[in-house]
């Protein structure tokens, strides 16, 4: 980050278009996501990456999805929250008013359109007890 190496607060896995995801649940999941939303993205969703938020101490500072098609296109990305509920923090990329939505397990967020170019996004620590959560993001090729 600017420059330097930084401990990221959460486990990371990506799986690149063709690669085997590491349970077939996850498959079925990718393969119904694109074809609900096909008419609508044009194209399937053929990527994944996985979060894993081992406790209340992980997280991921706010961000906007700037890779890829994301950056100047409007595009669909599908997020699936698996274990312990934490919550989701949105905002303006200009600066307006948080948004909080908590995601538990079993719920989805597809963020798309426009809202991946001008909003930006976190999940925050937090001092509660926390158990562990993985989320999903099924992307189209080329979006990260």
């Amino acid at each position: 980050m600017y420059e330097r190496v930084v401990d990221v607060p959460r486990l990371l896995a990506f799986y690149r278009t063709g690669e085997p995801l590491p349970h077939p649940v996850l498959d079925e999941a990718r393969q119904a996501l694109s074809a609900h939303y096909a008419a609508e993205l044009g194209e399937p969703f053929t990527t994944a990456g996985l979060c894993h938020y081992r406790d209340g101490r992980d997280s991921v500072a706010w961000h906007g999805d700037r890779i890829g098609r994301g950056a100047r296109e409007d595009t669909r990305v599908a997020i699936l929250s698996v274990g312990t509920p934490r919550d989701l923090l949105l905002c303006p990329r200009r600066g307006g008013d948080v948004v909080r939505r908590p995601l538990g397990h079993g719920d989805l967020i597809v963020m798309g359109g426009s809202c991946r170019r001008t909003w930006e996004h976190a999940i925050p620590k937090t001092a509660r007890a926390a158990g562990g959560r993985i989320s999903i993001q099924f992307r189209p090729h080329g979006v990260q």
